[in-house]
């Protein structure tokens, strides 16, 4: 019930404020069921089911939920009846596989066009919702330049501007404090440099005591530690790279003999963001300066940064931008607000996850409820021609997979039986694209879904179903 009106184009959000004063708005399905506080050890499982549906597809944990929780429903109806638990599952499972081999026949291969349809049906209902047009143009694009894997794709909050805003960039954006005013603000064709340590000459690791009688031999100690800064600073330009970003801290007298070069300086990377920015540019990340050479260096387009010196965050902006063949993209997020620019995030995570599966699946199903109406209607044939009690079960489960149409319906204010019955009528005429469309009508929703992601949705909702209705009994145990 909790999670109901949230689910569909018009579902709503749900304000969150936890116990520590923080609030979030939000309607994906999966982050209201992780920030909850559950004690039920039955709503753990369906805590953990969410969890799965979210890791393995990034969309569809509402639907998951809804329709796990109708079939045990429908089950506790058939065990009133004098039904055995398992019966129930037999028929439950049995049923399961239909579906899944009817989304098989039913699935079809997706064009560009229909996966920026996953993309906006993925955003759809959302805050994103207004620019899900837009949007969906960026994902695809985005997880078309890193073949598809959403890991690949990070975000970026700009904190100006409006979802319009929002934009992909071929490369990276850190937040760090520039070093020194007189780095260069903007470099184009950037040779950039990943380095795993610092950049320092090499310290002293053994102790040791120097005597010194004379000034002059102060002199040439300290001479020769100028020396070795040299040899490195020269050792490093020979490479070629102009842009040098490293997970350490910087030597003040390197910094300034690369800085006069006219190369830019950054320290204290995280490890993550020294990837990146190594997946982006095409460098090599070395651990040991003196290693070195042109081919470990790669390219960036233009480098930027942008001071801000007034405001209460510590950090710059440093942008490696028009990167030739990233592996790691970009998407600069604008919002009004950042809890509007949070969700926005959000909801483009799920539709970069249902994206991306589309595309390495290469499967499509109508989304709408038209694909659980379908499955809905065969397991109903299926089950005429069932001799035993398991046919009941199947029954209920086709019941239960009607919970997503009529929970769509239900949410844009129309009867949601009417719609049911409309849209049974419309499937059985041969129409099986039909789903409910925003508007509560029964008709062509153009929404398009991953068929693994519907797919792994009914598995898991039957699978904790079944290990839900296997225990006849709630034991507290001792907990010493």
């Amino acid at each position: 019930d909790l999670l109901r009106p949230t689910y569909g184009p018009r579902g709503l959000d749900k304000m969150m404020y936890k116990t520590d004063g923080t609030t979030a708005v939000t309607n994906d399905g999966a982050k209201i069921v992780a920030e909850l506080m559950v004690k039920h050890p039955a709503a753990k499982m369906f805590v953990a089911m969410a969890e799965s549906q979210e890791n393995s597809c990034g969309d569809g944990v509402t639907g998951t939920l809804l329709l796990c929780a109708e079939l045990l429903i429908e089950a506790g109806r058939l065990l009133q009846k004098g039904l055995h638990p398992l019966t129930v599952i037999e028929g439950y499972n049995q049923a399961n596989t239909i579906a899944m081999n009817t989304i098989a026949e039913i699935a079809t291969t997706c064009t560009s066009e229909e996966l920026r349809n996953v993309a906006k049906t993925a955003l759809t209902g959302k805050g994103a919702e207004g620019a899900s047009e837009h949007l969906s143009e960026i994902i695809v694009e985005a997880l078309q330049t890193v073949d598809a894997d959403p890991d690949y794709v990070t975000m970026h909050k700009m904190n100006s501007g409006g979802l319009f805003d929002s934009k992909i960039l071929h490369g990276i954006v850190v937040r760090r404090r520039v070093l020194l005013d007189a780095l260069p603000s903007e470099l184009s064709g950037a040779k950039v440099a990943t380095i795993n340590g610092d950049l320092a000459p090499r310290k002293q690791i053994r102790t040791a005591e120097i005597e010194i009688e004379d000034a002059n031999q102060l002199d040439a100690f300290l001479a020769a530690e100028e020396a070795a800064i040299n040899t490195l600073a020269n050792s490093l330009l020979s490479s070629g790279a102009n842009v040098f970003l490293c997970t350490g801290t910087v030597n003040k007298g390197l910094l300034h003999q690369l800085m006069r070069a006219g190369c830019f300086v950054a320290g204290e990377f995280d490890d993550s963001e020294l990837r990146n920015a190594s997946l982006a540019t095409g460098s090599r990340i070395i651990e040991h300066l003196n290693d070195l050479s042109a081919e470990d260096v790669g390219t960036a387009g233009r480098l930027i940064t942008e001071r801000k010196a007034a405001t209460d965050q510590v950090e710059d902006l440093i942008r490696l931008e028009q990167c030739p063949s990233p592996k790691v993209v970009t998407c600069e997020v604008g919002g009004a607000n950042h809890l509007a620019a949070e969700e926005a995030i959000r909801a483009i995570h799920d539709s970069l996850r249902a994206t991306g599966l589309a595309m390495r699946t290469n499967r499509l199903v109508d989304g709408g409820g038209a694909t659980h109406m379908a499955c809905a209607l065969t397991i109903r044939e299926a089950a005429e021609h069932e001799a035993g009690r398991n046919r009941l079960a199947m029954d209920a489960f086709a019941r239960a997979l009607e919970i997503i149409p009529s929970t769509l319906a239900l949410n844009t204010g129309v009867d949601a039986l009417d719609r049911i019955l409309e849209l049974r009528a419309t499937h059985r005429s041969g129409d099986a694209g039909a789903g409910i469309d925003p508007s509560g009508a029964v008709g062509d929703t153009g929404a398009k879904e991953a068929a693994v992601s519907l797919e792994s949705a009914i598995t898991a909702a039957t699978e904790t179903c079944a290990s839900m209705l296997r225990i006849d009994q709630v034991v507290s145990a001792r907990g010493d």
